[in-house]
């Protein structure tokens, strides 16, 4: 068959999972169209039901066994998924898929060992491997994107792979292939802009009339009161800490010590020219303040939330 005989798919990133999985049953099938494919939890594979799946039908035709959760096995299961391994059938694939970390790790290491195709699938939970995601899934589809392109399609759709997964081949169809800041912007402004973030930085950056339109925007458009009360005290908070960062700090080190990236530290380091220490003490204040009245204090979550972004703007005119 055209596929490898053993495949090792170790993580838990389930979109990456699935095309990992998708791409061993394509090349099997293109080998031989009529291929097979059983899909087995542990619990479903019982001692010797390995042998009887793997033994010559007398029907002829290929398989891919694909057993998932593989970590699971247990010793003895696991030692005759090993042993098939050693001499694996002509006309069967096995796909292993391991969610990683200690447990089962002796199924990882044989199937290494005895020369299984290893893919990795871990989950993409950098800002850095978001951009890395979007900008292959944009040239697996045919286009091109830059890194702040990437960024801005990351800030409007989010961080679900499947959304952005979908959006990238959406985008590079409408486009033709070149995907640049104004086609991001063209097609995914709504979501964008309703979000809480999108108020935060309009409110930090001391522009009180487009933080009070984009807070209404959101709030029309069903974003939760909580999640723009968090944004605002994520805002704020990166102003405290890249402002109380030492003087000297900077690069690598300084994104390190600060647990954020260091387009982010650029971003915010910009947003500080206008702010005093005292303008961000009340600033914190004022969020805290509004996260109680959002989680029950107040009357009219809406009318809170207009009055801490005024309150934030103000906050920063304090000298």
């Amino acid at each position: 068959m055209a596929a490898d005989p053993i495949t090792l798919i170790v993580g838990d990133e389930e979109l990456l999972v699935e095309r990992a999985i998708g791409d061993v049953v394509a090349s099997s099938r293109a080998d031989d169209p009529d291929t097979e494919v059983i899909d087995l939890a542990p619990g479903g594979l019982e001692p010797g039901r390995l042998a009887e799946l793997t033994s010559p039908s007398l029907f002829g035709g290929g398989k891919v066994l694909v057993l998932r959760s593989a970590q699971d096995l247990g010793k003895d299961l696991t030692a005759e998924v090993l042993k098939y391994a050693k001499t694996p059938a002509e006309d069967v694939v096995l796909v292993a898929v391991h969610h990683g970390g200690a447990k089962g790790k002796a199924l990882v290491d044989g199937l290494s060992k005895l020369g299984g195709r290893k893919v990795a699938c871990p989950k993409v939970t950098k800002m850095g491997e978001r951009i890395d995601f979007v900008r292959s899934e944009i040239r697996r589809a045919g286009g091109k994107i830059s890194a702040d392109g990437a960024r801005g399609l990351l800030d409007a759709v989010g961080n679900d792979l499947r959304e952005l997964a979908s959006a990238c081949s959406q985008l590079v169809a409408d486009t033709g292939g070149k995907v640049d800041d104004v086609a991001v912007a063209r097609y995914y402004r709504g979501r964008a802009e309703v979000s809480g973030f999108a108020v935060a930085d309009k409110a930090i950056e001391g522009q009180l009339a487009d933080a009070l339109e984009q807070l209404r925007w959101a709030l029309a458009t069903g974003v939760a009161p909580v999640l723009i009360v968090s944004a605002l005290a994520q805002g704020v908070r990166g102003l405290a800490k890249v402002g109380g960062a030492p003087r000297g700090a900077r690069g690598a080190a300084l994104a390190k010590d600060l647990g954020m990236p260091p387009w982010k530290i650029e971003r915010v380091q910009r947003q500080l020219r206008g702010w005093s220490g005292e303008g961000v003490a009340r600033a914190l204040t004022a969020v805290a303040h509004a996260d109680a009245q959002v989680k029950g204090g107040a009357a009219d979550p809406a009318y809170a939330l207009e009055k801490t972004v005024a309150d934030i703007v103000a906050a920063r005119a304090a000298r």
